[in-house]
């Protein structure tokens, strides 16, 4: 363990963002594997064009999944669902890597973390469905260029309020998000630490969101202003799964809270790695 700790850091699937739209990725897929590697990851991008027998190959040998955001839509045909004039055209090519990564993540117990379209595709591979084209006094559709677009509310019960705010009586908070998630506690210190609401201001750049929730998936976290779901995570209580709808990725370096999401990630890959090679060993 010592060994694959100083030598080999956990390797992190990470898809190409998107097959047909080649700027779009070369701007957005640097950002998740500055995150993966500040948390102490291996990034590894998965191209789209491969076949499905070589993609495997490179699946096979990466310890977590990091669904990352595209500017494509989850075909709706995926979920039983017309198409809503709105909704933009499906990247069959992602869909498919992503499937593949998803299975093996699933078979394997591989950790996964989902942002943005990736929480969407995660939750429609489990069976779930999608807001075609959100309608709000929110704007979730704000873009990069807004740091705060609006607040979520986390269930306090939950992994993803453990991620970002583990003791909330003692944060001080490096960063906007995290200090701002402790400063909307303030009020609450009387309650008990499972009681108290988790409210953190998070960026935005989506028009769907999740719907009818997947198998094996719990919401988490939701706008409070709209209702929309802005986090969902695995039932499963040996399988690190956990899917957000903002994009922690932009604020690595100002924010704790979301250094701390992909910081989780690659702890569960390490622990997901040393599990699978014990068993291994034990065969």
């Amino acid at each position: 363990m010592i060994r694959y700790n100083l030598i080999m850091p956990p390797r992190i699937a990470i898809p190409i963002p998107h097959s047909g739209d080649p700027e779009y990725a070369e701007r957005s897929l640097p950002q998740y594997e500055r995150a993966v590697e500040m948390a102490g990851g291996e990034p590894v991008p998965i191209p789209l064009d491969q076949s499905p027998t070589e993609t495997m190959k490179l699946i096979e040998h990466c310890d977590a999944v990091l669904l990352p955001g595209s500017p494509a839509d989850v075909d709706p045909a995926k979920y039983d669902a017309l198409r809503n004039p709105q909704t933009a055209a499906a990247d069959s090519k992602r869909d498919s890597v992503d499937e593949l990564l998803l299975q093996d993540a699933y078979n394997m117990h591989k950790p996964i973390l989902g942002i943005c379209y990736g929480l969407q595709i995660l939750n429609v591979y489990r069976s779930g469905t999608l807001v075609q084209h959100i309608e709000s006094k929110i704007n979730h559709e704000a873009g990069k260029k807004v740091a705060i677009a609006h607040t979520v509310e986390i269930d306090p019960r939950s992994m993803l309020a453990e991620i970002i705010d583990p003791q909330p009586s003692e944060q001080t908070g490096e960063g906007p998000g995290l200090s701002r998630a402790v400063k909307a506690n303030a009020d609450s210190r009387a309650l008990a630490p499972e009681e108290r609401s988790l409210i953190v201001p998070v960026n935005s750049s989506h028009h769907q969101s999740a719907d009818v929730i997947g198998d094996g998936l719990r919401i988490v976290a939701r706008c409070p202003d709209d209702g929309i779901i802005e986090a969902v995570e695995g039932t499963s209580p040996d399988h690190f799964v956990l899917a957000v709808q903002w994009h922690p990725e932009r604020s690595v370096d100002e924010d704790e809270a979301s250094r701390s999401i992909f910081k989780a990630l690659v702890e569960a890959a390490e622990t997901s790695h040393a599990k699978l090679v014990g068993e291994f060993e034990a065969t």
